[in-house]
Formats: C-alpha cells, sequence, structure tokens
C-alpha cells in the first residue's frame, strides 16, 4: 500500500507473560502457567501494529546492551520497519511482567531500563519529513514532547498516546492534533470535558467502543467489535497504530477509529501484542462485515 510515513516514537520492552488464575495477595506464593517472552513497549507495539495495518514506518527508541536488544531489533525487522533510529544504550533493555488473567485482562509492570535514556537528538533525526508523528509517555515525558514539538516544524500531524497516564501530557496538548486516551487517562488530565476543549480527543472504552470528539465539535461513536478476547495487553497499542495508519492513508477520524478499533479486535484475540494474524486484511475484513450486515 502507498502511504504517508508514519514515525513512531516510544518505548522497547521484552514482555515476559505469566498465566494467572488471580492476582496474588501480598505475602502469597502462586504457580503460574503459559510462560512467554515476546517483543513488546507501547512505542515498538504501536508502530509494528501501523506497518502490519499497511504504513510505511520508521521507529525511534533504544535498547540496551544485553541479549535482549536483539531479540527487540529483530521484532522491527520482521515487519520491514528500519532500526535506523534505535539507539544502543549501556544497560539493560526495557522489561514488562505481564501477568495474564482468565477473562483476557490483565496486570502489568514496567521497567524502563534503556527507555529512560533515548535522547532528543536521536528524536530530532526520526521525525524529520514524517506526515504523522505518534508518540507514548513510557519513555521519559520530554523525549514525547520533544517529539511533537519538533513535528510541528514539518506540518506533521501529530497524536499522543498519553499512556501511562502522566500530568505532564497537559502542557504537551499545544503541540497535539489528536488525543488518543482512555477513562483512566481522561480522568488524570481533567476530564473529558477538559480536554475535548483544547484538542481532539479519541476516547477508548474498550468493549464499549470508541468515541471520537473534534476539538469543540461534534461527537462520532464506534461500536466495538465483538469478540472472545484471549490476551488484551496489546490491543489499545494496536488500535494506536491501526489508527495512524488509517490517519496516514487520509481517511476520515471516523474510518481511521473503526479501523483502530478492528485491528485491537484482532490482537486481542491472540496471545501476546504482535501477532502475525493482524494485516490490513485482517483490518478490512472486520469493517466490510460490519458494513455489510
Amino acid at each position: 500500500m502507498t502511504t504517508a510515513t508514519v514515525c513512531v516514537v516510544g518505548s522497547m520492552n521484552a514482555d515476559r507473560y505469566l498465566g494467572l488464575a488471580r492476582v496474588p495477595q501480598p505475602g502469597e506464593t502462586m504457580l503460574g502457567s503459559n510462560l512467554g517472552l515476546y517483543p513488546g513497549g507501547k512505542g515498538l507495539n504501536q508502530a509494528v501494529a501501523a506497518a502490519r495495518c499497511g504504513a510505511s514506518v520508521r521507529f525511534c527508541g533504544a535498547v540496551g546492551s544485553d541479549i535482549e536488544a536483539a531479540f527487540l531489533r529483530d521484532a522491527l525487522a520482521v515487519v520491514e520497519i528500519s532500526g535506523e533510529y534505535v539507539a544502543t544504550a549501556e544497560g539493560p533493555s526495557g522489561a514488562a511482567y505481564v501477568f495474564s488473567l482468565p477473562d483476557g485482562e490483565n496486570s502489568i509492570v514496567v521497567a524502563q531500563g534503556a527507555n529512560a535514556q533515548l535522547a532528543a537528538s536521536d528524536v530530532v533525526s526520526a521525525v524529520r519529513g514524517a506526515s504523522v508523528v505518534l508518540t507514548q509517555l513510557e519513555t521519559n515525558p520530554d523525549i514525547a514532547a520533544t517529539a511533537l514539538r519538533e513535528a510541528r516544524k514539518y506540518s506533521a500531524i501529530t497524536v499522543l498516546n498519553a499512556a501511562p497516564a502522566h500530568p505532564a501530557a497537559w502542557e504537551m496538548l499545544p503541540d497535539v492534533d489528536i488525543l488518543i486516551v482512555n477513562e483512566t487517562e481522561a480522568a488524570s488530565l481533567g476530564g473529558l470535558d477538559a480536554l475535548r476543549q483544547q484538542v481532539t480527543v479519541v476516547y477508548t472504552r474498550g468493549a464499549a467502543g470508541v468515541a471520537v470528539y473534534e476539538r469543540g465539535g461534534r461527537v462520532i461513536e464506534v461500536p466495538a467489535f465483538a469478540i472472545d478476547p484471549i490476551d488484551t495487553t496489546g490491543a489499545g497499542d494496536a488500535f494506536c497504530g491501526g489508527f495512524v495508519a488509517a490517519v496516514a492513508r487520509g481517511v476520515s477520524l471516523e474510518e481511521a477509529a473503526r479501523e483502530g478499533a478492528a485491528a485491537g479486535a484482532v490482537v486481542a484475540e491472540h496471545r501476546g501484542a504482535q501477532t502475525s494474524a493482524l494485516s490490513y486484511e485482517a483490518v478490512r475484513r472486520l469493517v466490510d462485515q460490519r458494513v455489510s450486515a
């Protein structure tokens, strides 16, 4: 597919999965199951999702000097994203510990590792000339702010996924065209009503669907796709990747939200945040089935 360039700036983590019947209590030891290791991190997940959904993607992030570095770089190579803008820092790569529960929900603990050492100079080079720039808050907030500010110089469409929640996101809003938040993240930034006066807000609500609040204007409701979730860990990131891939093709916000929701649904039906089941064709099948129903 021919599309404008999407630049994703963000985190790279080695995700260690463990299946649990429930979250353990303090002092309690439990046996887990389905131990697994997957490439992850919100930035990497979103970049891979965007590429799988047909976008031309460049990614800016950092890995450590450990054995996980090659593992994470390989995740980019699989979807033909260049590692040109991936820095190597001393010490461990980022890591996430994902506790997967029987209902498809999860609890996650993240250790930043090399993500905390991503430099502003790396970001400046990466965003130059991109048409759409997407970033999140698993790296240091000043990195996200730099990405958005630099993107403005090239008239790129700027997208901030304000996750995990951080108060610094409010200060970034003048450089944001589209803000993607869930209910918790919106509440932490003063609430949906305050946000929608500042910026276009894409409000994700899991099984309740997505609402797009155009800045000071109309509201567009996009229902969720009916699925039986297996692992929701990367569904939100897949939404972001699918959404910006659609934005880069120049479709409407409503259609972009619909394709993002379909991407999230595909990922939630599989184990791991970067399933090969996600593709532009898989997204279109879901969207077209809804239209024809």
